[in-house]
């Protein structure tokens, strides 16, 4: 017989709540105030979460091993798959030398640390998060950032502030695609919704992310390309998601900004530049590079671009599921969790079914991608292997992490606890649509995943807006919307943007990585729930079909 969830195990859900909460506060806690290393940490949580989902969760032992069994295969593939991947085609543009040739190239563009920072953090890490998602942006922009001249410790703080506006959107739409399937609301009016709520964020995310990095006085000397790369992204993004829909928001809307931003850059300057680094110093940025062998620096990038868009087109992605995609049921998990109300409209079997389509995979398309990539650089099979193999053990302690983190999340995801974290928010009435975003937040923190918060948390935002008396539309867009300020702060991302600017002497652990952006996900998630109460009781025109 199937397991039940229940929200409820200590007969409160405030203090049930409490309890849930411990494996979070143990992980984070160790990671931002006792500088313990990721894998320890996420062990000790991961730990923390079995004990409690077995002794005051009763969920038997079989099921929690096997959820985190689940969680850490799920962590290795696709994630660290992905992750591995990208960071291989950094090293394959570094180990070539073409990375210098990059660097001169976007120093071209401007050799001012803060336009390079909207330009590589905001726009094109929208770009990669649009057709990849799963880390790939933060550690592509990261490693970038570091090539430029970027402390690592700011480089990973930029490309996890810059990869927020986007997220909803990622991967070809696939967390707003989930949510519609999940809560059986209309994709359109969903994709609407979250179109516009986003759009006043990609506004304000690019100054925030230069506040961030140069302060207030750093930020006004760019306001104008702040403004540009915001306004041309937001104005795109909101007409793709209301006229098109989900699916190709965030590609157009990067493509639009970088081009805005390299357009303002021909007519306007900074009156007083800040360079990177010494590697962004140079006195005539391409001088250097002649024309005929400049583009060979952006072949890595052209072919991971065209790779990862293709291999998310579903007609491309089906081909090659068609090829091979061998799937089976997790032993001992799949079809025995049963979720039920309020979280389900009726008691319903959780699936735990792994998918191994390797071939349709996005780490899959960015392997090819580099594979190419050295080809057309004159690099031997044995050259390629060996770049390959030094990238993996870079990341193997990494791959470990990310594996462990996914663990815990899965773990706290079939044993409930994660549910009764976001139902103890549920009870706030009147202030809920307040909540409801941070309820996106809390998932994302806790899974690594617009779509996966989407998942936990998209019915149960429905079923409380229909008993609030509140639009559904409004609710569960506002899980995807303040899903992704969560995204900056989950453990997977902060893995990611640790490992992408390792390698060097002051790289940051992920608790350093965490400290320098809570404060910023948290502010920029309280600011989503101000804006959802807004439509819900002064502006419901905003809402689809009001």
């Amino acid at each position: 017989m199937a397991w039940s969830q229940n929200y409820s195990p200590l007969g409160s859900i405030t203090l049930s709540a409490l309890v849930a909460a411990l494996p979070v506060v143990v992980l984070l806690g160790l990671l931002a105030f006792w500088h313990v290393r990721a894998q320890i940490a996420a062990l000790s949580g991961l730990i923390v979460a079995g004990a409690i989902a077995i002794f005051v969760y009763q969920m038997p032992p079989s099921l929690t091993l096997a959820a985190a069994g689940y969680g850490a295969v799920f962590g290795l593939f696709p994630i660290g798959w992905i992750i591995l991947n990208a960071l291989f085609i950094y090293n394959l543009s570094v180990e070539t030398g073409q990375f210098k040739v990059l660097q001169h190239q976007v120093a071209g563009v401007s050799r001012d640390r803060r336009i390079q920072a909207l330009l590589i953090a905001f726009s094109f890490g929208a770009f990669i998060e649009g057709a990849a998602g799963f880390g790939a942006p933060v550690a592509i922009s990261g490693a970038l950032m570091i090539g430029l001249g970027f402390r690592p410790l700011e480089a990973a703080k930029l490309a996890l502030i810059g990869n927020t506006a986007p997220v909803a959107y990622g991967a070809l739409g696939t967390p707003l695609l989930t949510l519609a399937k999940i809560t059986e609301l209309d994709l359109q009016a969903l994709s609407s919704m979250v179109g516009r709520q986003l759009p006043l964020f990609s506004v304000i995310v690019p100054f925030w992310l230069i506040l961030a990095q140069s302060g207030w006085r750093g930020m006004r000397g760019v306001w104008p390309a702040c403004l540009v790369t915001g306004v041309s992204f937001a104005f795109t993004q909101f007409l793709m998601s209301n006229c098109h829909g989900p699916w190709l928001v965030d590609i157009i809307s990067a493509l639009v900004s970088m081009g805005a931003l390299v357009f303002l850059m021909k007519l306007w300057k900074p009156a007083e530049n800040q360079p990177a680094g010494e590697q962004s110093t140079t006195a005539n940025p391409g001088a250097e590079v002649s024309a005929g062998l400049a583009w060979k620096a952006w072949l890595p990038w052209v072919f991971l671009s065209v790779f990862v868009f293709l291999w998310g087109l579903p007609a491309v992605k089906s081909f090659l599921n068609d090829l091979g995609a061998p799937s089976f049921e997790v032993p001992f998990l799949h079809k025995a969790v049963l979720r039920v109300p309020p979280v389900a409209s009726k008691p319903e079997a959780e699936s735990a079914i792994f998918a191994f389509n390797f071939l349709s995979a996005t780490g899959t398309a960015l392997l090819f991608a580099g594979v190419l990539a050295g080809f057309c650089l004159g690099l031997a099979p044995k050259n390629l292997l060996a770049i390959y193999g030094r990238t993996f053990w870079r990341v193997r302690v990494s791959l470990l992490t990310i594996a462990l983190m996914l663990a815990l999340g899965f773990t706290t995801r079939f044993s409930g606890t994660d549910t009764t974290m976001g139902l103890a928010m549920t009870g706030t009435g009147w202030f809920f649509p307040f909540f409801s975003p941070l309820i996106g937040w809390l998932g994302v923190a806790l899974t690594g995943s617009d779509t996966s918060s989407n998942v936990l948390f998209g019915n149960l935002q429905k079923i409380s807006a229909e008993q609030l008396g509140l639009s559904p539309i409004l609710m569960a867009a506002s899980n995807s919307s303040g899903g992704v300020m969560g995204k900056m702060i989950d453990a997977q991302s902060l893995v990611v943007a640790s490992v992408a600017t390792g390698g060097h002497k002051d790289s940051p652990d992920a608790g350093t990585v965490l400290r320098a952006v809570f404060w910023h996900s948290v502010a920029l998630a309280i600011l989503v729930g101000v804006l959802v109460m807004l439509q819900a009781y002064a502006w419901p025109w905003m809402i689809p079909g009001k």
